[in-house]
């Protein structure tokens, strides 16, 4: 079984050299080979999805809406979409929070999702952050520029 699993770890390798968007995903952190090739393969093309929001929808990460004409009201995570990639996304998050909580100094981004964990709580935290990683990846993909600490380089 590992033998296989390194296998495949290769080959994922390998389709990461030939295609440049599976390299440029992974610059996003909590995104690496799995997620990235993961994307490519199944969304296709980002640019198809507006926003990132509509992205992050897509993948079943934005809340869940109940509402009528006087009142609005937002549930849960829709889970819509892709589960697997869903789940991946959510995993990438907990690395980020997991990484963030080990440094002394973290950039604005990890310290966003410490600054959520603290306010609501680890797993409501993770789903958060994956949201906003969707909207990260969506927006490296689209524009064709890495994440940089800063945000997107110009």
């Amino acid at each position: 079984m590992e033998t296989n699993i390194r296998q495949v770890e290769r080959s994922l390798a390998r389709v990461a050299q030939e295609d440049p968007d599976v390299a440029l995903l992974q610059s996003v952190p909590g995104v690496g080979l799995l997620t990235a090739t993961a994307f490519v393969a199944l969304v296709g093309d980002c640019r198809r999805f507006p926003s990132g929001r509509r992205f992050a929808s897509y993948l079943g990460l934005t809340s869940r809406e109940d509402s009528t004409a006087s009142r609005r009201r937002l549930g849960a995570i829709s889970k819509r979409g892709d589960t697997y990639l869903r789940m991946l996304l959510i995993h990438g998050a907990r690395s980020v929070l997991c990484h963030a909580k080990r440094r002394t100094d973290p950039p604005a981004f990890q310290a966003w999702a410490l600054q959520t964990e603290r306010r609501r709580g680890h797993n409501v935290a993770a789903v958060a952050v994956a949201n906003k990683l969707a909207r990260i990846v969506w927006a490296v993909w689209t524009h064709q520029r890495p994440f940089t600490v800063d945000g997107l380089v110009a």
